[in-house]
């Protein structure tokens, strides 16, 4: 089996791409700021995920990764509410996208 199969990590990966995608669309003022921000962040998420589907049998590696993956996830929503504060996003679009990482994070 491999972390691929996890659904944590499947919508996470889903997620990661779309805010990539999305924020193609930001102002290009943003590309060292808020977009890298948001981009990191999500993509992180996967990461912490992988690296702790490997450290499973290491029961305190395994939560601190799962943790990291958690903090990662809050930092993508934060960067969500910045992102509909500067007007680069609609209400509708951070609220599908807010729905989405609780989804990761559930």
């Amino acid at each position: 089996m491999s972390f691929k199969t996890l659904l944590a990590y499947q919508k996470g990966f889903g997620l990661a791409m779309e805010i990539f995608h999305l924020t193609k669309g930001f102002p290009k003022s943003e590309v060292f700021g808020l977009s890298s921000q948001m981009i990191r962040s999500s993509r992180a998420v996967c990461s912490a995920i992988a690296k702790s589907y490997r450290k499973g049998q290491y029961d305190k590696h395994f939560k601190s990764e799962l943790s990291d993956a958690d903090s990662e996830n809050s930092e993508t929503q934060l960067w969500l509410d910045f992102a509909l504060a500067c007007e680069y996003i609609t209400t509708n679009k951070k609220m599908e996208l807010q729905s989405k990482s609780e989804e990761v994070g559930n």
